[in-house]
């Protein structure tokens, strides 16, 4: 299992990839491992500001359906376009590359100071127990 130290994660499981004022989210191979096979990516709020917290889509699995949410405040502003319908529509790549094709939103963070409270890769291991 990886837990790449450049990220930042959330108690939710989500990663944050920091490149200047603009993130890229994933979820985190422990979490697509505990998801099962992923069937179905849905995001359908590019262009919202949404708050830390708030869902921004959902990851369906072979066995169950799980929310998204924001790791901090920010602008949606693009929906990994190979995991779209309209694009390879590829979910998968959330099971076989989480960290790197897999990713899921790419965002305009609103509130950079919300970063510093996101667990590194050491504290995400501790809570997941790895």
């Amino acid at each position: 299992m990886e837990f790449p130290t450049n990220l930042r994660y959330t108690s939710e499981h989500e990663w944050l990839l920091i490149d200047g004022d603009t993130a890229t989210i994933g979820i985190t191979d422990f979490a697509q491992s505990e998801l099962g096979d992923i069937v179905y990516v849905e995001v359908d709020t590019v262009g919202l500001d949404l708050n830390k917290e708030d869902v921004f889509g959902t990851v369906e699995a072979v066995k169950t359906t799980s929310d998204l949410f924001m790791p901090v405040a920010g602008t949606i502003i693009e929906f990994n376009p190979a995991l779209d319908e309209k694009g390879t529509n590829d979910p998968t790549l959330i099971n076989t590359d989480p960290f790197g094709k897999g990713w899921i939103v790419k965002i305009k963070i609103s509130d950079p100071s919300q970063v510093d409270s996101l667990m590194n890769a050491d504290e995400y291991k501790n809570l997941i127990g790895k």
